[in-house]
């Protein structure tokens, strides 16, 4: 028998076999030719398959739902990886944490973040004021410094009023794209990259991050003058509403100017989730809230994309596969059988070489789908939906 046996795929298999054979490498392969033909096995090949499924996102122009966890603007991965993906107009809706929001700014106000090392004396660092996060350090006058300009901005007439997540990080990436244009900054901050390409950012617990932090202080010095409150039952109908939104052929068909082709109008959403946490499932739970409390039809994400670092049998939801998120209606069967991958590993490995891999593809660029000024059309739409649903039951 040969030793290039042929191995039949069951019916539903991931993806055609193939072998495992690779190449030599020479140095001169590209970012896409490394990813698709060096990564074999193991991680290597859950790396490929990240790359295989945000490809096929954006060639089968989904909407993308992002998420972000960690530490990653400290570390500089929103200017290295995720603002170039947004304005490749890939990533339509990102969910985030307060925190990465807060530190965003450090850099446009003109601080710098270092490298330290982790297993230095946290005592001695302490007593020098430098904050550190594991092997990033900054001097606490960086968090006073955007601390006081938050505390200034939370305060003009544009905050004096509830508002959603998204309301409230478009209001601050408004005026701060307007710092980067009048000081000529050249490295655009993740808020102002979003208020520009209509990107709406989602925070799901909005209290765990110091820009809240200012807010309480805020409330406690001027109970009655200060108005800035966040209206939360708004803000998880609003992520609902895009993801109903984005499958329907009603809302998908307006796009226009985003749709390569009549198929393509039909309606796709795909979730990259990249660090699990309260990001991850904020935006996973629009599909729940769908099916479940308001009766709508929702088949969830048709592609599932997960790097993140957590074992996935601790029942943590940071691991909770495609499948797990399958039978609470997260993502779709196809999804499950075919179009999902979880790959184990930390943010920083596995997003530069992929996001360089989709990037050196200059075909893959389409126009901004500016998801945040179709939130009202959204938000009616599925008032709409609802109530119908509601009056036939």
């Amino acid at each position: 028998m040969s030793t290039r046996s042929k191995i039949r795929p069951k019916a539903g298999a991931r993806s055609r076999v193939r072998s495992v054979d690779p190449a030599a490498l020479t140095g001169k392969e590209t970012p896409r030719e490394l990813l698709e033909n060096f990564f074999p096995a193991f991680a290597g090949r859950g790396l490929r398959e990240a790359h295989r499924l945000m490809r096929a996102s954006v060639e089968e122009d989904h909407v993308v739902f992002a998420t972000v966890s960690g530490a990653m603007t400290p570390a500089g991965m929103h200017q290295s990886a995720l603002i170039p993906m947004i304005e490749a107009g890939w990533i339509n809706s990102l969910t985030t944490t307060g925190a990465n929001l807060y530190h965003d700014l450090h850099r446009t106000l003109g601080h710098l973040i270092h490298e330290v090392s982790p297993t230095g004396d946290d005592g001695a660092y302490r007593k020098a004021r430098i904050i550190r996060i594991y092997d990033l350090g900054f001097a606490e006058d960086v968090l006073l410094d955007t601390d006081r300009f938050f505390c200034e901005l939370l305060k003009t007439k544009p905050f004096q009023r509830p508002m959603t997540t998204p309301e409230l990080h478009y209001e601050i990436g408004r005026v701060v794209a307007k710092i980067e244009d009048d000081q000529r900054i050249t490295r655009p901050s993740l808020l102002a990259t979003c208020f520009r390409h209509g990107v709406p950012v989602f925070v799901g617990a909005p209290q765990d991050g110091s820009i809240y932090l200012n807010v309480v202080k805020m409330e406690r010095e001027d109970p009655k003058g200060f108005k800035f409150r966040l209206d939360v039952a708004r803000d998880v109908y609003s992520m609902a509403a895009l993801q109903h939104w984005a499958r329907s052929k009603k809302g998908r068909g307006s796009v226009g100017a985003n749709s390569k082709s009549a198929a393509a109008s039909s309606g796709q959403a795909s979730v990259w989730i990249f660090g699990g946490g309260v990001p991850k499932n904020y935006t996973l739970q629009g599909e729940p809230l769908l099916s479940q409390i308001l009766g709508v039809d929702a088949r969830g994400f048709d592609i599932d994309v997960q790097i993140c670092v957590d074992v996935v049998d601790n029942g943590a939801l940071s691991s909770c596969s495609a499948g797990e998120g399958h039978t609470w209606g997260k993502t779709s069967i196809e999804c499950v059988e075919s179009k999902s991958v979880y790959l184990r590993t930390d943010v920083t490995v596995a997003l530069p070489i992929v996001t360089q891999a989709l990037l050196s593809d200059a075909a893959l660029r389409r126009q901004p789908l500016r998801l945040y000024d179709r939130l009202p059309e959204a938000c009616a739409q599925l008032d709409e939906e609802w109530k119908g649903t509601a009056a036939r039951a």
